[in-house]
C-alpha cells in the first residue's frame, strides 16, 4: 500500500517575530491541528515545539518547510482546499515571497514510511530541475485533483 508524501516551502518576507508575519505564525497550531483531525491524515514533520518552523534543511531561516503524509491525493486535496487551510493559503502573498520555481511537490511512499526533511528537499529540487515524474510531481500531474483545478478557475 502506498501513501502520499508532500513538501511545501515558502520564503518569508520578514523574520519570525516581525508583526508583518504574525498572522501566519499565529495560525500554525490551528492549521496543524486541523490537518491532524482530517480523515486520511497520517503524519507531519514537526520539531519540539510541535511545528516545523525551526527545521532548516535549506540553511536559510527565512524558508519555512511543511511536510506531511496522507493516505491518498483526495485526503490532502480536501484539507488544502476545503478547510480553514484554504483561507490561510489565500493570504500567503502577504507573508511569503513569490516563488519563481515550484514550491510544492508530492511523491508516493510505502505505507508506514516517514520521509525526512532532506528527502523532501531532494524531491522538490528534482521537480524544480527536471519537471514532473514518478519521483516528484505537483497537482497538475494528478488527474483526480478536481479541487485544485477548481482553484485555478476561481
Amino acid at each position: 500500500m502506498k501513501h502520499l508524501a508532500q513538501i511545501n516551502i515558502g520564503r518569508l518576507l520578514y523574520p519570525e517575530g516581525d508583526e508583518r508575519v504574525a498572522g501566519f505564525f499565529a495560525n500554525i497550531d490551528r492549521i496543524n491541528a486541523a490537518a491532524e483531525r482530517m480523515p486520511g491524515f497520517v503524519w507531519r514533520l514537526k520539531d519540539e515545539r510541535g511545528d516545523a518552523t525551526s527545521i532548516d534543511p535549506y540553511g536559510d531561516p527565512m524558508i519555512v518547510v511543511n511536510m506531511s503524509v496522507w493516505q491518498d491525493v483526495e485526503s490532502l486535496e480536501r484539507f488544502v482546499w476545503q478547510t480553514v487551510h484554504a483561507n490561510i493559503y489565500r493570504r500567503k502573498a502577504g507573508w511569503f515571497e513569490a516563488m519563481s520555481k515550484p514550491h510544492f511537490a508530492m511523491w508516493w511512499i510505502e505505507a508506514g514510511a516517514m520521509p525526512t526533511a532532506q528527502e523532501g528537499v531532494e524531491r522538490l529540487d528534482h521537480l524544480q530541475q527536471n519537471g514532473a515524474s514518478e519521483f516528484a510531481f505537483g497537482w497538475e500531474s494528478v488527474a483526480s485533483a478536481k479541487l485544485w483545478r477548481e482553484q485555478l478557475c476561481a
